[in-house]
């Protein structure tokens, strides 16, 4: 008989170029292992391959370290939850390789996770914190995706905005790349622009119909702008980096922020959450603690380690299909591509 009151999950995420494993007791984190790829800084992005490799060499120590500082034994483990995709190819089959042949050789069910959904219901690993009741709409945003998402259930979610172009998250780090800014550039603008004038300059912002994002607009414009500037002083853009930063920032953050109150006042829920690389924004946050103040919203912000690629997200949908009965088989394969 399942004892659904004392379960013990291994989750491990391997979706891009961070290795993580994480250990949950029921709902609550023993350990969130990471072990960041900093081999990557060089080329100013992923690298596919070398990411494969890199997880090759971590994954082994990475569980090692999450067992060890959950104080367990792997033989009390219940099931083992593994991110199936979406992400990169190489970097997926490093980890469902690993948790097929670990779950095989102690005979515990397999659970496989969608990488975008473990973001959205990190919320729900107890923290000590309140958690978003549903249904709640949650604005998934990272490097790779930019969504909103009606939730009414732990598995029944709803995409009703989606960017037609690039992601938030890409958006930041091409800007950073445009200003010659450190790989991953996201962090770094955020830092910049805290001392610069978010209203020194504008970008043009798309106007796209329903819920959707588009940002490959905004991003041109950025382009577009820096060019101009720097023909009439070639100093432009370091004299103005700060400002620069925080513009830009302001201007993506508003874009985002402009759908969700659409969303929140055309659905009338006040039920707010961020997930993803992006939620981590310094001024995201802010914006958003202001628009809760100012809409009655109910907002839940997750944790720097938790907004970060990270096992924990993965450990906690684990336990909740667990609980479900909800298990895979041997013959899962990695995808790609979001499946919401």
């Amino acid at each position: 008989m399942i004892n659904y009151m004392n379960t013990y999950i291994l989750a491990i995420e391997s979706s891009c170029d961070d290795t993580s494993a994480a250990v949950l007791h029921d709902n609550k984190l023993l350990s969130n292992v990471i072990s960041n790829q900093s081999v990557h800084a060089q080329y100013g992005g992923v690298v596919p391959e070398l990411a494969s490799r890199a997880h090759q060499q971590n994954i082994i120590p990475v569980v090692h370290a999450a067992l060890a500082q959950a104080n367990i034994k792997k033989e009390q483990l219940s099931a083992m939850a593994f991110t199936r995709g979406p992400g990169l190819l190489g970097s997926l089959l490093v980890g469902v390789s690993f948790a097929k042949s670990f779950a095989y050789a102690l005979n515990i069910p397999l659970i496989e996770v969608d990488h975008l959904q473990a973001h959205i219901l990190s919320h729900f690993i107890d923290r000590g914190l309140p958690m978003p009741q549903f249904p709640f709409l949650c604005l998934c945003v990272s490097g790779g995706h930019t969504q909103i998402v009606k939730v009414n259930d732990y598995f029944d979610m709803q995409l009703i905005g989606n960017t037609i172009d690039d992601a938030a998250g890409e958006a930041f780090d091409k800007v950073a790349k445009i200003l010659d800014l450190p790989y991953p550039g996201g962090p770094v603008v955020d830092k910049l622009a805290k001392e610069g004038n978010a209203d020194a300059f504008s970008f043009s912002q798309a106007n796209i119909a329903g819920y959707d994002y588009s940002f490959s607009g905004l991003k041109t414009s950025f382009l577009y702008f820096l060019r101009d500037r720097l023909k009439e002083n070639p100093n432009f853009a370091q004299d103005n980096k700060n400002d620069l930063c925080a513009s830009i920032q302001k201007a993506i953050v508003n874009s985002l922020m402009a759908k969700l109150i659409k969303a929140s006042n055309d659905l009338g829920i006040n039920e707010i959450a961020i997930a993803g690389g992006v939620s981590a924004n310094s001024h995201l946050q802010q914006t958003l603690k202001e628009l809760a103040e100012k809409h009655s919203w109910n907002i839940y912000i997750p944790s720097l380690q938790l907004s970060t690629d990270n096992a924990a997200m993965i450990g906690i949908v684990g336990y909740l299909k667990y609980i479900n009965q909800q298990f895979s088989n041997i013959s899962a394969v990695p995808y790609t591509q979001s499946l919401m």
